[in-house]
């Protein structure tokens, strides 16, 4: 077997040629990857001048005849807002005390009721019929009573002669004592077979409003089950959660501005009760607010309560001044005899003032924006 013949120095060979092309792409990719940042540099303008980083303001003459007012300072009261729900002072359900059907629901959710205004009427036939079995029970013991009244002031006259013994006369005094104690009863039971039957006539223990009604005619309904639930619409309060720092600063008996936001309603009311537990999850307590009741408020309605804090000073201008162009707010600040538009940033409208959060400063002058006729 031949020997492989060896490379001659010098010659080429298949490994040095895969060596080169590896460095030659490698070579090409830098080129590349050096070519890429060349160009986002030059677009970037990294070659071009810079803008001058001071800016020259374009100043004009004051127009004749202009108002010049002056940017204000104000101190004014800060309010913390706690969210809070309408609930009635005086809210009751009805329930029955009777197991019997329903035979007429008068009451409708938002019916006005007068106090005594008959709900709902209940099947009444067997409480009529043991107050007619009461009333022929009573009837009964009142005819045995007089029977035995009778016999006992015969008896009585019968004594004083000795006609009968004292024995005889004392079982005609416990007969008369046995019958008058079985009138009682019968009376007892009369009464009580009354109240029963005004038990199946449900009044309205309150005069008040309607919420909702939970029962419709041919119901069977039991004991102690909600029929009616009403509230007294001129008693209302506000229930709100007040965190825990602001509540212990309240007072019972201090007012307080409130606010209802869907009737556009802003009034003043009076701390009421604060409930002395604070909930775990929202560490806030429950703070009760009452005041005038205004028309149209409904249990379940939403309210703010403002919380007095601390003053704040905000910077103010005339709402006159301000020039709109776009979404940018601008003024023309007044600098010597000259007057210098600047951008501003606004915040609340106060009446006829607006608040400055940024762009003037206290005592700097502005134009007030002419209209064109």
């Amino acid at each position: 077997m031949s020997k492989p013949t060896a490379a001659k120095p010098g010659s080429f060979s298949w490994r040095n040629a895969a060596w080169l092309s590896a460095v030659a792409r490698i070579a090409l990719g830098l080129v590349l990857v050096a070519g890429v940042g060349v160009l986002l540099v030059v677009l970037a303008g990294v070659f071009k001048p810079k803008v001058a980083s001071e800016f020259t303001a374009f100043k004009r003459a004051i127009p004749a005849g202009a108002t010049v007012v002056e940017v204000r300072e104000l101190k004014r009261p800060r309010f913390e807002t706690a969210i809070g729900t309408i609930k009635p002072i005086y809210e009751t359900t009805v329930s029955s005390r009777l197991l019997a059907r329903v035979l007429e629901v008068k009451a409708t959710a938002g019916q006005h009721v007068a106090e005594g205004d008959v709900l709902v009427r209940l099947d009444d036939a067997d409480l009529r019929a043991r107050l007619e079995q009461a009333e022929a029970a009573i009837r009964l013991a009142d005819a045995k009573r007089e029977q035995a009244s009778t016999e006992f002031e015969r008896g009585k006259k019968l004594r004083q002669t000795n006609v009968i013994s004292q024995g005889e006369f004392d079982a005609l005094t416990a007969a008369l004592r046995t019958a008058q104690a079985e009138f009682d009863r019968a009376g007892q039971s009369v009464r009580e077979a009354k109240v029963l039957l005004e038990f199946a006539t449900i009044r309205a223990p309150l005069a008040g409003r309607v919420i909702d009604k939970r029962v419709d005619v041919g119901d069977t309904i039991s004991p102690g089950q909600p029929l009616v639930t009403l509230y007294d619409p001129n008693r209302m309060q506000m229930i709100a959660s007040v965190r825990e720092s602001l509540a212990t600063q309240l007072e019972v008996g201090q007012k307080l501005p409130a606010s209802l936001e869907s009737l556009g309603i802003e009034c003043e009311a009076t701390v009421s009760e604060i409930v002395p537990e604070a909930q775990a999850a929202s560490r806030t307590f429950n703070v009760k607010v009452t005041g005038p009741c205004p028309p149209g408020v409904y249990s379940g309605m939403f309210g703010r309560l403002h919380l007095p804090l601390e003053d704040e000073t905000i910077v103010v201008v005339a709402a006159g001044a301000i020039r709109r162009v776009g979404q940018l707010a601008m003024v023309d600040v007044v600098e010597g005899d000259a007057a210098v538009r600047r951008v501003v940033q606004l915040g609340r409208t106060l009446d006829a003032d607006v608040e400055v959060l940024a762009g003037l400063r206290p005592g700097e002058r502005v134009l007030l924006v002419v209209e064109a006729r």
